[in-house]
């Protein structure tokens, strides 16, 4: 078994498995490493990244050049020696092809070529299958449900128009970052309004026939690097220091207009150096940020919420994690949540309990009037619950703290940076301290801190009363009483140790100080 493979709590190294995506995009090639456990957890492992360009001149010649030609087949003996070093099956190795080779004239003979020399089977996907991948990744990675999915690769541009989590219609565009920079930003200084105007142009132009793109929903999910890319970039100035990662973060439109700006007034050659964007990326970027923001503008969207996932998910999810089903997730954040406690070995009955007890006092809190929740705190509060014991996998000592900058580190697929930031701070104040913002209080909303002291009290005491980990207290409820609150509790066994956790270590000053009530174990 790779030294990769995640263990977890209950589960076998038997059941383990590992899956490699190549993805030959018509600017990057990727190869990415799944390991899953069927039914349980899955993860994104290892990865190859080469910017082979080979879609490099296509939009002149129709052909795929001889220069790029060799870059791919070097490229492609690399990633197939990495199988085999890695003992990765060929049935498990899944290589597929998109828009340049797809397009090129000689795209058929390259892949002929290709899998001669290297053993790789490679699929040349459809514009409606890369389409359809790229709507997997999205809708199994966000809370997506009406709307559009769009993926920007080097070659094509997809947009999916998702209605009830279902597709309902694909397009495809020539609108890669690739082609556009090759047809109309050739310069290699400061871009030029005439050269801006013809790419807005042309990308409005060829958007013209999507009727349904206007009537789709506010909400747009974007896919690929170049998103990725720019969202990262956005993300510097609205976020300062702190880095969560990209996932669910949305461009705001002046936002991207701004980067439009400053990406412009550069040299081609000195894009790379914005912080956000990767140098293999600058000379490119600028097509891909004036297509995005004609999108918007068509559109008449919100933003562009990122997602970590892409083409290389989609094919995943859709050919072996959820092979032989609709390959949709049923609660993206649950599984996302779920999905991160069994990778660092949470105690599941346990946590899940713990998670029980939790929403059992919130809500008896809300009915009793003592508070109102902000949208979306009741579901913070359970993912914290879940995932308050992930730090243990580093160290008991501290494991609070660990906690909090795995949480932080881990894309959490279905949640944006700001929910994740205060997850992993209630997770963080589990067990002492008073909680505070920190350095997460850049993104905070207005209550955010209130929303923060509450949860981590009430994670607090439900941990307390799982002391155990025995599943003792099978209902707790608070209720107010004169100028205290009652904690109710059910008996499933001895009540002897909760009780003793509570009243020792529940932190009643902090119960006090938040609610403005002493609290009382009945």
């Amino acid at each position: 078994m790779s030294w990769r493979s995640t263990r977890a709590t209950g589960h076998t190294a038997q059941n383990i498995r590992q899956v490699a995506v190549i993805d030959l995009g018509s600017n990057s090639w990727r190869l990415v490493v799944f390991t899953y456990e069927p039914g349980a957890w899955w993860k994104h492992t290892d990865e190859l990244y080469e910017t082979v360009r080979i879609g490099a001149g296509l939009a002149a010649s129709g052909r795929l050049s001889e220069d790029a030609i060799a870059r791919g087949l070097e490229t492609l003996s690399v990633f197939a020696r990495f199988c085999r070093a890695n003992d990765i099956a060929a049935a498990d190795v899944h290589c597929v092809a998109t828009s340049a080779i797809r397009d090129a004239d000689n795209g058929e003979q390259f892949l002929a070529d290709a899998q001669n020399q290297t053993g790789l089977t490679i699929e040349i996907l459809s514009a409606q299958d890369e389409a359809r991948f790229g709507y997997v990744a999205a809708v199994n990675t966000t809370t997506l449900s009406d709307g559009v999915v769009l993926d920007l690769g080097g070659g094509s541009l997809q947009l999916i128009h998702v209605e009830r989590r279902q597709a309902r219609e694909m397009a495809s565009f020539p609108l890669g970052a690739v082609r556009v920079t090759e047809q109309f930003l050739t310069g290699e200084g400061p871009a030029r309004k005439k050269e801006l105007a013809r790419v807005r142009a042309h990308t409005r132009e060829s958007l013209s026939e999507l009727k349904w793109l206007s009537s789709s929903g506010q909400r747009l999910v974007g896919l690929g690097g170049a998103v990725r890319n720019l969202a990262a970039a956005a993300q510097q100035h609205v976020d300062g220091t702190i880095d969560l990662g990209v996932q669910g973060f949305v461009i705001a439109p002046d936002a991207l207009s701004e980067l439009v700006q400053t990406l412009a007034a550069l040299p081609s050659d000195e894009r790379g150096t914005v912080p956000g964007i990767k140098p293999g990326r600058g000379d490119i970027i600028l097509a891909a940020a004036l297509v995005l923001e004609t999108v918007l503008e068509v559109g008449g969207f919100d933003g562009i919420e990122a997602t970590e996932a892409g083409l290389r998910e989609g094919v995943f999810i859709a050919g072996t994690l959820l092979a032989g089903s609709e390959p949709l997730l049923p609660d993206v954040r649950g599984a996302a949540v779920r999905n991160l406690a069994i990778q660092y070995q949470s105690d599941m009955a346990h946590v899940e309990h713990v998670a029980v007890l939790s929403l059992q006092m919130f809500d008896s809190l809300v009915a009793g009037e003592l508070f109102e929740p902000q949208p979306g705190e009741r579901e913070l509060l359970w993912a914290a619950s879940m995932l308050h014991d992930v730090g243990m996998t580093i160290s008991y000592d501290d494991h609070h703290k660990h906690s909090r900058y795995l949480i932080e580190s881990a894309e959490l697929p279905g949640f944006d940076p700001r929910e994740r930031a205060l997850i992993a701070q209630m997770s963080r104040y589990h067990r002492k301290g008073i909680p505070k913002l920190g350095d997460i209080e850049p993104l905070s909303h207005a209550g955010d801190e209130e929303l923060l002291d509450r949860c981590a009290v009430i994670l607090r005491l439900a941990e307390h009363l799982e002391r155990g980990r025995d599943q003792s207290v099978s209902e707790a409820k608070l209720r107010a009483n004169g100028h205290g609150v009652d904690l109710h509790l059910e008996a499933a066994g001895d009540l002897l140790l909760p009780r003793w956790s509570v009243e020792r270590y529940g932190d009643g000053e902090a119960f006090q100080r938040v609610f403005g009530r002493r609290l009382l174990v009945g």
